[in-house]
């Protein structure tokens, strides 16, 4: 496979975890993220738990050393995207925020509900000063009717959380420099996966990664993997992997053969977009180096572009040269297993 326009140089420093491997599961649930061996066909896929409890943790952002800004749930681990953050609906999150930089900063997240005390701009004084801190509560709430009859949807889905001060009041330094990562929200009962990777298109740039430097990522046929997807910058792009495709809803699964919603391989999207879905690597195709990128052509022609490297059982992918890039693709680690791991 010619992989000339494939180089895979990892960015100076701070990139250890570009590719969203970072991971703070808060589900509770036993086993969340293991990446294990192919799952067997008769066993059942694990659930997230009921939601309902209230979590805790600790955030900073912090400067890395080539001179972009990043999230960490340790002092001297930022990373680009930040952390994955995931809870149920129904679970209350506060994080206890520290600003390391010598600017403003701050967290402001997509998709659930907070008071304007944790919004996270400096119009309503919600923002956090250098060495300064500020806890942010985050909440959620399950799908249900309203007083008056009318039905309100819940918080579950795949959001985000990025920095909404440095450089400008809606925060376009700190989020063109890498202040931005993932938040999943799922509903009691949502299938699991044994794998997830968070993908950001940020200008031209795939997780702050420029050209032809963007992330590889790496699993087994037959786990079941979730990709979450952001845009951040100036930009529409399009998310394209080959290979692939999943139900365009809220989780990327269909509930049963009625469900009516469109099966794609390909999404349009804007700044400030997010989606997710799972699918079973290598399902129909099998094993392979499967490109992910996106579709506007000058983009993808200019390094937007990466792949999505499913190994069989014993570890080859077939059709893939890594002689052929500039540094081996970046594996996935084991999340942290949500048991335990509530911040407390």
């Amino acid at each position: 496979m010619g992989r000339r326009s494939f180089s895979r140089r990892l960015l100076t420093g701070g990139a250890v975890a570009a590719a969203g491997l970072t991971s703070l599961s808060l589900s509770g649930a036993a086993g969340t993220g293991q990446a294990a061996a192919a799952p067997a066909a008769a066993t059942p896929p694990r659930t997230a738990p009921a939601g309902g409890q209230v979590r805790h943790l600790r955030m900073y952002a912090e400067k890395l050393p080539d001179g972009q800004l990043g999230y960490g749930l340790e002092k001297g681990k930022a990373s680009i995207p930040g952390p994955l953050i995931e809870i149920t609906e129904g679970d209350t999150l506060h994080i206890e925020f520290e600003n390391t930089l010598d600017v403003p900063a701050s967290l402001h997240v997509h998709g659930v509900d907070y008071d304007v005390a944790s919004d996270g701009t400096r119009m309503n004084r919600s923002h956090v000063e250098p060495g300064g801190t500020r806890t942010y509560t985050w909440r959620t709430h399950a799908p249900g009717r309203r007083k008056d009859g009318t039905w309100q949807a819940g918080s579950a889905g795949y959001w985000h959380y990025h920095d909404h001060v440095v450089g400008t009041d809606h925060g376009t330094g700190g989020i063109r420099k890498g202040l931005y990562g993932p938040l999943v929200v799922r509903r009691a009962g949502d299938i699991l996966p044994d794998r997830q990777f968070t993908i950001v298109f940020n200008d031209m740039t795939i997780n702050n990664r420029p050209g032809h430097q963007s992330p590889d990522f790496r699993c087994t046929v037959g786990e079941r993997i979730e990709i979450i997807s952001i845009t951040h910058g100036e930009f529409y792009h399009t998310f394209h992997v080959h290979g692939h495709r999943w139900a365009d809803n809220r989780t990327g699964l269909l509930t049963g053969p009625d469900d009516p919603s469109r099966v794609v391989d390909n999404k349009i999207t804007g700044p400030a977009d997010s989606f997710g879905f799972q699918v079973i690597a290598g399902e129909h195709v099998g094993a392979g180096a499967w490109m992910y990128h996106c579709h506007v052509q000058s983009h993808s022609d200019m390094g937007m572009a990466g792949l999505l490297l499913i190994a069989k059982p014993d570890g080859t992918i077939p059709g893939y040269d890594p002689h052929h890039s500039a540094a081996t693709a970046e594996p996935s680690p084991d999340r942290p297993a949500a048991q335990g791991h509530t911040g407390h």
